[in-house]
């Protein structure tokens, strides 16, 4: 195969692999979103308007709970029988769900089974997108050649902001399209209704690539693990620990800026949920074109460097972040999403896959990345708009969860120095000799 063929094909599987990751993350973010602005409402309004938050944001925590299962089952048969196959039956999986939760009726039609039937949709959307990380990653860092497979890496990642951007952007027209009482009434319905159309999309997207390398050179060898998950806890039990505390700064500041600041900006500082949905598509936007200029970064400096700098900065700026926020200056809050989105979160997301990835052998390596990402969405990511909006009712301060985010940051950033670094070696070398390939210095 030519290098210019090499070059089409890598670029055609990063390009399916951002936009089937962005279609996904939107269903997921969606979510987030109306738990942010309108669940409290719909399906809690037996509660005061604080608690009605807090049960919102819990059954939106719910979905991480459910993602390691699904990445453990997704990684599982990953690792056996292709990672193609299954990030096709996430994708499917997630938009069917989503669809539905379009159609739910409220607490005021149904009673309590409004809340169950979301939170179990909200369980099988977790679910699904437990598989769809680890898939999305590989076909990528697999496809890709060892001095630029930090930079393609970090498409799928994009998918994140991407999607973040979307579903904000489908809420705040919404939103700006209906009255409060529409909005509450059927308007949060339109984003995700607009989920089956994406799937479809998605679908075809995705069935147009070929399996990773990677898989098929563990195809024609014969060599596939029996069960991934035992020798990823056997033999790998330390470093997946660390890929979990790694990621502490990323998760927990991640759901701060994109989900509970929404909260805060609306009920606490007065914000229209039009003006807080738009700052955060500006920082969406910021992190999107930052994200492959830092995963781009790591391809010549290493990942590790990266990474720790991302978390660094979630440290030292989370404080200024909500002194921006607090001005209730648009311009400053839109600095501040822009700042904290783009710098520290474009440093993490971009070169974690590239990173996760080159820990782990091929034959376990989608069950490995699964199981480290998603059990750090549940230590990390799911309990944080929880903690933050209860930290709040506690302190009536945001020192408290500012403090949180700096000590999350600290252990993102000693965890992570001790992970392998591989940038620029082939990935052969940890698919047939991991045990030999030393941390770098």
């Amino acid at each position: 195969m030519s290098a210019q063929t090499e070059t089409s094909d890598i670029r055609r599987v990063a390009l399916a692999s951002f936009v089937g990751s962005t279609l996904e993350w939107y269903d997921f973010f969606i979510f987030g979103s109306a738990a942010a602005l309108v669940f409290n409402q719909l399906f809690f309004p037996s509660f005061d308007p604080l608690t009605g938050v807090i049960a919102s944001f819990a059954t939106f925590a719910i979905g991480f709970i459910a993602r390691p299962i699904g990445g453990i089952v997704f990684g599982h048969y990953g690792d056996r029988i292709g990672r193609k196959a299954m990030l096709v039956l996430s994708l499917t999986m997630m938009g069917g769900v989503t669809f539905l939760i379009g159609l739910l009726p409220g607490y005021a039609s149904i009673g309590i089974w409004a809340p169950i039937l979301l939170t179990t949709l909200r369980f099988l959307q977790g679910f699904a997108v437990g598989g769809e990380w680890g898939g999305a990653t590989l076909m990528v860092v697999e496809h890709a050649p060892a001095k630029s497979r930090g930079f393609y890496g970090s498409w799928p990642q994009m998918g994140i902001p991407a999607a973040l951007l979307l579903s904000s952007g489908v809420m705040a027209a919404v939103s700006a399209a209906t009255t409060p009482e529409q909005f509450s009434s059927w308007g949060w319905r339109v984003p995700f209704l607009l989920s089956g159309l994406l799937l479809v999309v998605g679908i075809i997207i995705r069935r147009s690539v070929t399996e990773s390398p990677s898989f098929q050179k563990m195809q024609q060898a014969g060599h596939r693990e029996s069960l991934p998950l035992a020798t990823v806890v056997t033999r790998h039990r330390g470093r997946t620990g660390l890929m979990i505390a790694a990621q502490a700064a990323e998760n927990t500041s991640f759901y701060v800026i994109a989900v509970y600041a929404l909260s805060y900006l609306t009920t606490v500082l007065g914000f229209s949920r039009a003006v807080a949905l738009e700052a955060l598509m500006i920082g969406a936007t910021a992190c999107l074109v930052a994200q492959p200029l830092m995963a781009a970064l790591s391809d010549r400096i290493g990942r590790r460097r990266v990474y720790i700098g991302g978390a660094a900065f979630i440290g030292l700026a989370i404080v200024p972040f909500f002194l921006l926020l607090n001005t209730r200056d648009f311009g400053m809050v839109a600095f501040a999403m822009v700042a904290m989105l783009a710098i520290g979160q474009g440093a993490m997301q971009s070169v974690k896959p590239a990173l996760f990835a080159e820990q782990y052998e091929a034959s376990i390596r989608y069950s490995g990345l699964s199981i480290a990402y998603q059990f750090a969405t549940v230590v990390w990511s799911g309990p944080t708009p929880i903690l933050a909006a209860s930290l709040w009712a506690w302190s009536g301060s945001w020192w408290p969860l500012a403090l949180y985010v700096i000590a999350a940051s600290l252990i993102a950033m000693l965890c992570t120095r001790q992970l392998r670094e591989a940038a620029g070696r082939p990935l052969a070398e940890v698919e047939d000799r991991p045990q030999t390939l030393e941390r770098a210095a």
